[in-house]
């Protein structure tokens, strides 16, 4: 039996399968949301959003960069090709499912790039390649449809969606819990 051949084939692996949820990886050890938010309180705002986890990476955290941008990927693509150095992309996407904002070759660059994860409100594709990077990724859900690619949208917005509001710069926290970001 041959090896497997297309853009699963080339993706960095995280250490097994992504559908074992005890071998996925977690960042370097740190405090759980739930702790976190236990001493923090009210300094933390909690995102009320159904996300699912997607990437090899379970917990991630890291200074927030934003991306706002609707059924069009190609800022998402050309932000996470550039120096990540340990950030989050956010990614607002309107809550649609109608394309995905993000696939296995993207997230392959966000690691190759150093961030920590990517957070998406609205969907990605290629999941089962993403769940093998080590890379933190929660979206909304999948769509195998790609997205279009001429650049509308912008960077480093403002972005407010689950109650919570994501300024560039303040730090989010995520695990299996959920996602907390500082006020």
């Amino acid at each position: 039996m041959s090896a497997p051949t297309g853009r699963g084939a080339r993706t960095p692996k995280a250490p097994s399968s992504r559908n074992d949820r005890a071998s996925r990886e977690r960042s370097p050890p740190r405090t759980s949301t739930a702790d976190l938010y236990a001493e923090r309180g009210d300094a933390l705002q909690s995102l009320a959003l159904p996300l699912r986890d997607f990437g090899g990476r379970l917990a991630f955290d890291g200074p927030i960069r934003t991306v706002r941008c609707f059924q069009d990927n190609q800022l998402v693509k050309e932000l996470l090709a550039t120096d990540g150095d340990g950030a989050v992309l956010v990614i607002d996407g309107s809550g649609s499912l109608g394309t995905a904002l993000m696939g296995d070759m993207i997230a392959e660059s966000a690691v190759e790039h150093g961030w920590a994860g990517v957070l998406i409100h609205g969907a990605i594709r290629d999941s089962a390649a993403i769940g093998r990077l080590a890379l933190g990724v929660k979206a909304l859900g999948t769509n195998p449809r790609k997205s279009a690619k001429t650049g509308s949208g912008e960077i480093d917005a403002v972005l407010r969606f689950g109650d919570v509001e994501f300024r560039p710069g303040a730090r989010l926290y995520a695990d299996e819990d959920g996602v907390l970001v500082e006020r």
